[in-house]
């Protein structure tokens, strides 16, 4: 009897295990694809797309082709051209390597390869279906690589069921294809989906891309860096502090010539920008590292984007300087420096003494005069008068003593919020016994304490049963604010409101797929959304409750939530969007509050389904329990 358990996988089921690190999406073929045609020499890439690349994805481009064998060669696992031996990985001057992706492709689409070698005379023409060789065969074509990918995960319903509508998986493309685009300026690309063409640019400059990228706006809120050190060449641009934005950034980094997520990176850039924009803003960069290959490692991540740097503290630092040296050249950072020898000198104001500039002539004429001599206002008679606009009431002498003039402000500001209230003419001799403990310990004589008290303008103090309750006024607010507006938006009794000035703004061509799929939603929500043509939309009206804020700013934070999620119906705008609004409805932190006010948001609050957190995660409240409390006055 055989107890051997142990065999190997057939080839098939191999490419399916390895298609699911590489291939994810439609977006993820491109970027092989791509990758290969960009080793392969090419100048000239041409990318179709028919149903957000469901039904086809073909790349077109006039590399150096392939000979028949290695056409066929190409689709065996782990075949490839750019290394031999393991220490290659170390010399890396190639996007691919490993000689997994047309494998990992054509085990989970249908594939079609034609190929011609600019020496020969005639090209190739390859069929595989799911990693099953149909046929080979010669063609008659141009120089260059032409790939047809079709019905991709057609014999894997589950992997095609997750994928996402159409706009949403159009958008991963286009983001996918503003990566490749960015690093590869010397290439001339075309996107054509469903018979529109999305992109055609020629070769440029970095920031020429950028510009036919993302519109000749952005171009222009960029400033050039750049550094050259023993490690590292870092060049590129990065955004001037006054135009970062909490939504819509742009934020890129390369490395001789390849995409990288570098969380440690991204940090020493942000780090530059602390003292300059607000802890919400993100600044936009694109910033392309160039260093020794030998001192990098590529070979981490299925998809290659997680790079390990052998320098990484040095670079950090190098990286930090530099962008801090370029946001202090475009005057970003710099303050002004007077020179304290040639500054004129300031004498310092002598509120008794001292001369007062005199008028020419005094008028007789004091708008604020009403009928009532014993009210009118007048100008001062002092021979020493102020300006005609500085008016005081008749009957009072200005104080010639600031302390007097700051504590007659005090008491008049006391006074001023004093609230009369009658006083019952008994009272309880409990309530005398507690007024008279509370002056014993040097309280003055008021009525029993509020059942609720704000701290510091920002927080709502009160007790319970376990303890005493703090709580955030304003993330309570937006708690509260949050389950109502949800009812509504499930109702349908949220209302429009026409902006009185049109909002125009340009997308970029993701963001206008998005917005494009999902117009009729949005509308549904409350938007009012005119398509202007040329990726320029114009927001015509919005929800009531976010008629204070900037409606772009909401219509950027919606269209990322869907790119985030990859659903479009109004149901799940519904969350974001209400958070959206309460947050411009809520009391801000630093907003004093009345007695009823934060009795209200109490009692709301403790009403709601959730009222420990906001819709965003963070904590309302805290409790200091009674032990703690105990804790604190035990001897």
């Amino acid at each position: 009897m055989n107890t051997d358990v142990i065999h190997l996988l057939p080839d098939s089921v191999a490419n399916q295990i390895a298609a699911g690190e590489v291939i994810q999406r439609p977006a993820s073929v491109i970027k092989e694809l791509v990758e290969n045609a960009i080793d392969a020499g090419a100048t000239e890439i041409s990318i179709i797309l028919k149903d957000a690349g469901r039904t086809l994805i073909q790349v077109v481009d006039n590399g150096c082709g392939m000979t028949p064998t290695d056409a066929r060669m190409a689709f065996e696992r782990h075949a490839t051209s750019k290394i031999s031996e393991a220490s290659d990985l170390f010399t890396l001057h190639t996007m691919g390597f490993r000689g997994e992706a047309l494998p990992s492709i054509a085990a989970v689409a249908q594939v079609e390869l034609r190929s011609m070698r600019r020496d020969s005379d005639t090209g190739t023409r390859l069929l595989i279906n799911e990693s099953k060789f149909e046929s080979q065969e010669p063609c008659s074509m141009v120089p260059g690589t032409n790939i047809m990918v079709k019905n991709i995960f057609f014999h894997m319903p589950a992997r095609r069921k997750f994928l996402k509508k159409d706009s949403i998986e159009l958008n991963h493309i286009l983001r996918e294809f503003e990566r490749l685009a960015l690093v590869n300026t010397n290439v001339d690309f075309t996107l054509i989906s469903d018979d529109r063409t999305l992109h055609r640019f020629g070769p440029g400059s970095l920031k020429q891309r950028i510009g036919s990228l993302f519109g000749k706006n952005l171009e222009m809120q960029l400033a050039h860096i750049e550094t050259e050190t023993s490690l590292v060449k870092i060049e590129g641009f990065v955004g001037m502090p006054r135009f970062a934005k909490k939504r819509g950034y742009q934020q890129f980094l390369f490395v001789n010539g390849r995409n990288m997520r570098h969380p440690f990176f991204h940090r020493a850039i942000l780090k530059c920008y602390e003292q300059l924009i607000s802890p919400e803003a993100q600044p936009s960069y694109f910033i392309n590292f160039i260093v020794d290959p030998s001192t990098i490692d590529v070979n981490i991540h299925p998809q290659k984007y997680e790079i390990k740097f052998e320098h990484e503290q040095a670079i950090w630092q190098i990286l930090e300087a530099s962008v801090r040296e370029t946001l202090g050249k475009s005057q970003a950072a710099g303050a002004i420096d007077f020179d304290s020898e040639d500054a004129p000198e300031i004498p310092v104001f002598n509120p008794v003494g001292g001369d007062v500039p005199q008028e020419d002539f005094e008028s007789d004429y004091n708008p604020f005069r009403e009928s009532n001599g014993d009210t009118a206002l007048r100008p001062s008679s002092d021979n020493r008068r102020s300006p005609s606009y500085n008016y005081r009431p008749a009957a009072q002498e200005v104080p010639r003593d600031w302390e007097q003039l700051y504590q007659s402000f005090s008491s008049r500001r006391e006074e001023a919020f004093q609230q009369p209230a009658d006083e019952p003419d008994e009272q309880p001799a409990s309530q005398s016994a507690t007024e008279s403990g509370s002056a014993s310990l040097g309280f003055a004589e008021e009525k029993a304490s509020p059942t609720c008290m704000q701290l510091h303008n920002r927080f709502i103090v009160t007790g319970s049963q376990n303890g005493l309750m703090i709580i955030s006024q304003r993330r309570a607010h937006i708690r509260i604010h949050y389950e109502n507006f949800m009812r509504q938006l499930a109702e349908g009794t949220i209302s429009s409101q026409s902006l009185l000035f049109t909002e125009d703004t340009e997308l970029s061509p993701a963001q206008n797929a998005l917005l494009t799929a999902s117009q009729s939603e949005l509308e549904a929500l409350g938007f009012g959304l005119r398509d202007n043509g040329k990726l320029c939309w114009s927001v015509t009206a919005v929800p009531a409750p976010l008629t204070s804020v900037s409606p772009l700013e909401t219509l950027m934070s919606l269209l990322e939530d869907i790119a985030e999620r990859g659903e479009t119906d109004a149901a799940s705008l519904h969350a974001p969007l209400a958070l959206s609004m309460a947050r411009n409805a809520a009391v801000e932190a630093g907003q004093p509050l009345s007695a009823s006010e934060m009795e209200s948001i109490v009692a709301d609050l403790f009403r709601c389904d959730e009222p420990s957190h906001t819709p965003d995660g963070l904590p309302v409240m805290t409790l200091i329990s009674n032990d703690e409390l105990s804790d604190k006055f035990s001897r």
